[in-house]
């Protein structure tokens, strides 16, 4: 038996989603998303900033081989770059003092500030914070740790 219905008629009554449903479905993702996704980004802003402490205590840890190896702290014109690779005016440097052929970049992808001699230590590392710029406050405010 053959069915000669137009196919829009054999699927009228067919099971499906209709318009109000798919609608009501979207409110309520929307309104979890609006409730969840704040919550999720301020994880992710404190663990960038945990993230940055970790890694500049790393680089405060090489900087300490350094200091002992070669009796000094890199200057600001040789920066953390010394811990991988020879300054020309060295001759006791034993590294590099971190793994990889690169110092690391902070968790927003800006490269750490190095002065030396640094304000109150023989040396400052600062992460700009998520802004990239000098200064800020909330989750742009710099992270600075002095050396010993």
């Amino acid at each position: 038996m053959k069915n000669n219905k137009p196919l829009w008629r054999r699927l009228r009554g067919s099971p499906g989603f209709t318009l109000i449903e798919m609608l009501v479905v979207l409110v309520i993702i929307g309104l979890i998303m609006g409730l969840v996704g704040p919550r999720v980004l301020n994880y992710l802003t404190d663990a960038r900033i945990k993230a940055t402490k970790l890694q500049i205590e790393a680089l405060t840890s090489s900087l300490d081989l350094y200091y002992l190896d070669t009796g000094k702290y890199p200057s600001s014109s040789e920066g953390l770059t010394a811990l991988v690779r020879r300054p020309g005016n060295t001759t006791t440097w034993n590294g590099p003092y971190i793994k990889g052929d690169t110092v690391p970049l902070d968790p927003w992808g800006n490269a750490y500030v190095y002065r030396s001699p640094g304000e109150r230590a023989p040396y400052d590392i600062v992460s700009l914070g998520s802004d990239g710029r000098d200064g800020g406050s909330g989750n742009a405010a710099d992270i600075r740790v002095s050396g010993r």
